[in-house]
């Protein structure tokens, strides 16, 4: 993400850019954070004694390393689990957010993982668009695209949003349904 954040600087506000570029201070380079990215350096972050942040993908614990996390610091009531984005229906994420306190190990379906640590969430703090920026983001663009698809929302927000793109710039839309195929060529 850091180095998207970086080959895109466009896209950020000013004063990051500025610090990017005209202080030699990239804050997505910075000391404080530590890259990790095996198995066995996830292991090492688990395993180590003292505070520590980790961010991990993916945020609605449907796999990778969120839910390795997860799995090894959930029973420890020092821990919390901090919710900053959108949890799709059904998925793990959202279950945990709305109470649920134990889940089946990913590895071994009849293991119960428990949930010991504090659980919190963040509204408003998002790595995503909302709807006015996507809009926006669609009349900048040029040329315009043949065709857009909308996921990764609330179903009835998708719908809205492609009816609202269709209406407003004459491009086809669709805003398949979670588990739906689209074939694109």
């Amino acid at each position: 993400m850091t180095a998207i954040h970086t080959a895109y600087p466009e896209y950020l506000n000013n004063q990051i850019r500025r610090l990017i570029f005209h202080k030699d201070q990239n804050p997505f380079l910075s000391d404080i954070f530590k890259r990790v990215g095996s198995q066995k350096e996830r292991m090492e972050v688990v395993e180590e004694k003292g505070p520590c942040v980790i961010l991990a993908t993916s945020g609605m614990l449907v796999g990778g390393p969120s839910v390795e996390y997860l799995k090894h610091l959930s029973d420890n009531k020092k821990n919390s689990l901090v919710f900053v984005c959108y949890q799709g229906e059904g998925g793990l994420g959202r279950r945990i957010q709305r109470g649920e306190r134990e889940f089946s190990n990913p590895d071994n379906k009849n293991e119960l993982i428990k949930i010991n640590m504090e659980v919190h969430t963040v509204e408003g703090f998002t790595g995503h668009s909302g709807r006015k920026q996507l809009m926006n983001f669609m009349f900048r663009c040029d040329p315009k695209p043949k065709k857009v698809i909308v996921n990764h929302g609330e179903n009835s927000r998708c719908l809205d949003l492609a009816s609202s793109l269709h209406k407003q710039y004459r491009v086809e839309t669709s805003a398949p349904r979670n588990l739906e195929t689209v074939r694109i060529r």
